[in-house]
């Protein structure tokens, strides 16, 4: 007979980068978790590499992000070259007010920082732990769980969140479709160290192929900087030897998705990629590790049934370019985890967590079929202005502009709108502190929605702020209030609430105010609302029903 084992809130299956960031954000807002995953312990690999832009705002706000940068390298750009010429150059360059750029870092070392953040936090991986089934009702979930020493647990938690990984158990149990099909080649993958006559300047990645006569690729050599010197992720396609029954060749019915069992390539496979495409050719060394893989690009009908969820690869799986995957995967945690915990906490009805599969789910096709056109195209090759890719890469223009919980959108019509990514902006300044912060500065630690109240006059202020509290209610909590007057403004010391002063005038920039105008900042950094002052008692209150409803 199975143990019966205690009750907790949340079961996140999956403890790679997408499951520790929702038990990340879920301990962030307060909520129990337990988090369970069947390996014995982290991978070595560096599978993941990239990490976007938007992941660091979020990290940010998580109280992360110092961590991650400490350990990473920058991602400067990219070389593209075609039959031993240099064909493009991509230079990863956002506007100025993007608080950060591109980075790398193995997931290896991702994990590593997202579990220490997690056990500060007093949730540990509970390595070892696999799911074995489980069953729902209308008041919660029965998960069994087989633990490390073999004995069988039986768990009652609220809800359940498979993040565990493209053959997902919580997805195959739901019953889930994952529409979709794989790439006909294998790849192999290996972290190594290019010796010192290696040319490509630092922190810029490199794409190198051959292509036949008709166009066609057939031959590639994809290099990613690691931390290290000299060090990169390099793939490239499988050699015969290595690819194995079929010629190298996938099944299109099932998932063949991610590293392969079996014996990888060793260093003189990669050697000879290097020697015949490498723009100047030269010694590699220090093979830490190597695998095969291979490709597929599936997504989910849905993110989730009752209270059941799925996330990151469990929910959509697609090519590495330009290293959406992960972070794509760990947005969706992001999303998910701050829905989860108002509904565990009271704050919210169990409606809200319909708005997960309604506003992430797009995110997910757009994602699969951006990176699929990438691989066979090429990025250099969209369409799109090059500001444009640039910032769909970072992922800086995910928005939810026609998702269920979006506001009526205020003020001029090219103004950050409910549902886009709310800016981060330089420049604020408080009596007392003699250096200007950041809007992420001020946002940071802050778990629940912020209301950022931004107007000259003390009046409108004041009652803009009372407004706020009465439309809170009984959710006292519901609602963080902070003031930010423009530029040149005197201080207003009777307020009632922090504020801050837009000194740069780079609020007033990027979020054009309309006069007086109110912004309700989400836990995940998009923006929920904007609205005249004047109205804030109303444009609170919709958002509030829509939460609760």
């Amino acid at each position: 007979m199975p143990q019966t084992g205690t009750t907790t809130d949340v079961l996140i299956v999956g403890a790679g980068p997408v499951g520790l960031s929702a038990a990340g954000e879920l301990r962030r807002h307060g909520v129990c978790c337990r988090l369970v995953d069947r390996l014995q312990a982290r991978l070595p690999f560096a599978k993941a590499v990239g990490i976007q832009p938007r992941t660091l705002e979020l990290w940010d706000r998580m109280g992360l992000a110092r961590a991650v940068l400490e350990a990473a390298v920058p991602m400067r750009g990219q070389l593209v070259h075609i039959n031993g010429r240099e064909a493009a150059r991509i230079d990863l360059e956002l506007p100025p007010e993007v608080p950060y750029g591109f980075a790398a870092l193995p997931q290896y070392e991702t994990e590593r920082l997202l579990e220490e953040y997690v056990a500060a936090r007093g949730t540990a991986v509970e390595r070892g732990t696999e799911l074995v089934s489980f069953e729902q009702d209308p008041d919660g979930v029965t998960a069994r769980l087989r633990t490390a020493s073999g004995a069988d647990e039986e768990l009652r938690v609220r809800y359940l969140v498979g993040c565990d990984g493209a053959h997902s158990v919580v997805r195959k149990t739901l019953g889930l479709s994952y529409e979709g099909g794989a790439f006909p080649e294998a790849y192999m993958l290996g972290d190594v160290v290019a010796e010192s006559d290696w040319d490509v300047p630092p922190g810029y990645a490199l794409r190198s192929e051959h292509r036949a006569a008709d166009g066609s690729t057939d031959d590639v050599l994809v290099c990613i900087p690691l931390p290290g010197a000299g060090r990169y992720r390099m793939s490239m396609r499988v050699p015969p030897d290595l690819a194995g029954p079929g010629g190298g060749t996938a099944s299109s019915d099932r998932v063949e998705h991610g590293l392969a069992g079996g014996d990888g390539p060793d260093l003189a496979h990669l050697q000879a990629v290097v020697d015949r495409l490498a723009p100047r050719p030269t010694r590699l060394s220090g093979l830490r590790w190597s695998s095969v893989f291979r490709i597929s690009h599936r997504i989910v009908d849905r993110y989730g049934a009752g209270r059941v969820f799925v996330a990151g690869d469990a929910a959509h799986i697609h090519p590495p370019t330009g290293a959406q995957g992960m972070n794509t995967g760990v947005q969706d945690a992001v999303n998910l985890a701050w829905k989860l915990a108002l509904v565990v906490r009271g704050e919210a009805g169990p409606a809200l967590l319909a708005s997960y599969d309604a506003e992430r789910r797009p995110v997910g096709e757009e994602v699969v079929g951006r990176t699929v056109r990438h691989s066979t195209r090429g990025i250099e090759n969209d369409p799109d202005d090059r500001r444009t890719v640039l910032l769909r890469e970072a992922q800086l223009l995910v928005g939810y502009r026609d998702g269920p919980l979006s506001g009526v959108p205020y003020g001029p019509v090219d103004a950050p709108q409910p549902g886009d990514r709310a800016p981060d902006c330089a420049g604020l300044t408080t009596p007392i502190a003699v250096f200007p912060l950041r809007l992420l500065d001020v946002l940071r630690g802050r778990p629940g929605h912020v209301v950022l109240l931004y107007g000259a006059d003390a009046g409108d202020l004041a009652g803009a702020a009372e407004d706020t509290r009465r439309a809170g209610g009984d959710a006292s909590g519901a609602f963080t209030v902070l003031a930010v007057l423009p530029k040149g403004t005197s201080e207003h010391a009777s307020l009632g609430v922090p504020a801050y002063r837009d000194d740069a005038g780079e609020f007033a920039q990027l979020y054009l105010p309309d006069g007086g105008t109110g912004f309700v900042v989400r836990p995940d950094g998009q923006l929920a609302a904007r609205f005249p002052l004047g109205g804030t008692t109303a444009a609170l209150s919709d958002y509030l029903r829509a939460l609760t409803a």
